[in-house]
């Protein structure tokens, strides 16, 4: 026989809602050890019984725990999914015990949404990512600030002018001059302990990745740095949980929308429902891929963007590369292959552009030759029959 619990799980307590023949029944328990231990009493009471608990619970920032501390009891539970389980989301009646009587509704029929938890390491490195980037976004911050006092005294800002000690110092010594000081050397301060802070991160992120063989495989993707590659690890975490590239793409909320309805097709914006840091990263490898134009100007997908950006603008181009890159690395991790640049080529293009090449170099090399032949010049001598007279002609020989 088995027992379908609802749960709906908050911060401070959770309300319970078990599915029975006569009707639903309620609890409510706060969500702390003791309160969670008191709960799991009553599913031990269930399980002697001969009964088999399922349960269906939200997904929010403490499911984790509480999802471990139920399965470690014996309780198979199912993680919601809250984008797709609009009929929780949008309900005119929300309270928690009707939403705790909805779950354990469809968790009976089967019909729940579920939703996927990373692992432990995963989790951890999105952590650390999400704390760097907090501290990198702080550090933005005071820069600008910095740049604002020079400006607003007439100086010359020079871009990138407080990357490092010896540019920050500078600018600290000409706003002394303009008794801004005071104001740009707690700022400096704050700076410098922030990179300080951000180093430390990056560390942190060497270690738990050393080894890591996924890493080392986004690493061999040019203008793929080491954030990049953290970012897209912890946030893809098993790859081979993608059936196809098209729905590792779709999760990085890289896919367009898509409305079909009889004749009526009509493709919108991109979904942009996914990890913002996923698709950021994916985005920022298609911007080194740019900046890398003496090795890439020839691959097929970097034409393609070329040519898109004309018609398109940079925006839309950058965005479909990175779609396209998303592709190649699924491909690239479930079958743990270095990314090979021999594949972003056409080759039986590349060799006709060559011999094109060589035909339009031939071609010139002759032109030069004919130009720098030297002209030959024949002196012709001939006499004028009424006068006499002998006058002489010079004659080009090519």
């Amino acid at each position: 026989m088995m027992v379908n619990v609802g749960i709906d799980l908050h911060k401070t307590q959770f309300t319970i809602c078990v599915r029975t023949k006569s009707g639903n029944k309620f609890e409510k328990y706060p969500t702390t050890p003791e309160g969670i231990e008191t709960f799991l009493k009553e599913v031990a009471a269930w399980q002697k019984g001969g009964k088999k608990v399922l349960a269906g619970v939200e997904s929010t920032g403490n499911t984790r725990y509480f999802r471990d501390r139920l399965e470690e009891a014996g309780v198979k539970v199912t993680v919601i999914n809250t984008l797709k389980l609009k009929v929780v989301t949008e309900s005119v009646k929300k309270t928690d015990k009707h939403d705790a009587a909805t779950i354990a509704e469809f968790l009976e029929k089967d019909m729940l949404p579920e939703a996927r938890l990373c692992s432990r390491e995963s989790e951890k490195l999105r952590r650390l990512i999400k704390a760097r980037t907090t501290l990198v976004r702080a550090q933005v911050v005071m820069k600008n600030q910095i740049h604002g006092l020079l400006t607003a005294e007439g100086m010359e800002d020079v871009r990138g002018s407080l990357q490092s000690k010896k540019g920050r110092q500078q600018t600290l010594n000409a706003l002394n001059q303009c008794k801004n000081g005071f104001e740009a050397q707690t700022l400096v301060e704050t700076i410098e302990e922030l990179d300080k802070n951000i180093k430390n991160i990056e560390k942190d992120l060497v270690r738990n990745t050393e080894g890591d063989r996924v890493v080392e495989l986004l690493k061999s993707i040019p203008g793929c740095g080491d954030v990049c590659a953290w970012t897209i690890r912890a946030y893809a975490d098993d790859i081979k949980r993608f059936a196809s590239a098209k729905k590792f793409a779709s999760y990085a909320g890289l896919a367009p929308w898509v409305q079909n309805s009889n004749e009526s097709v009509h493709h919108g914006k991109i979904t942009k429902r996914g990890p913002e840091e996923l698709r950021t990263a994916l985005v920022q490898v298609v911007m080194g891929l740019r900046r890398l134009k003496a090795k890439t100007y020839s691959w097929r997908m970097m034409e393609r963007y070329a040519a898109m950006k004309k018609n398109k603008g940079s925006g839309r181009a950058i965005i479909a590369t990175a779609r396209k890159l998303a592709t190649i690395i699924w491909h690239m991790l479930t079958s743990d292959v270095e990314f090979d640049i021999g594949q972003m080529i056409d080759r039986k293009l590349e060799m006709k552009s060559e011999a094109m090449r060589e035909t339009v170099g031939l071609a010139e090399e002759a032109v030069y030759e004919k130009k720098e032949q030297p002209v030959l010049k024949m002196i012709t001598c001939k006499r004028n029959k009424k006068t006499g007279v002998a006058s002489r002609k010079r004659k080009k020989v090519s």
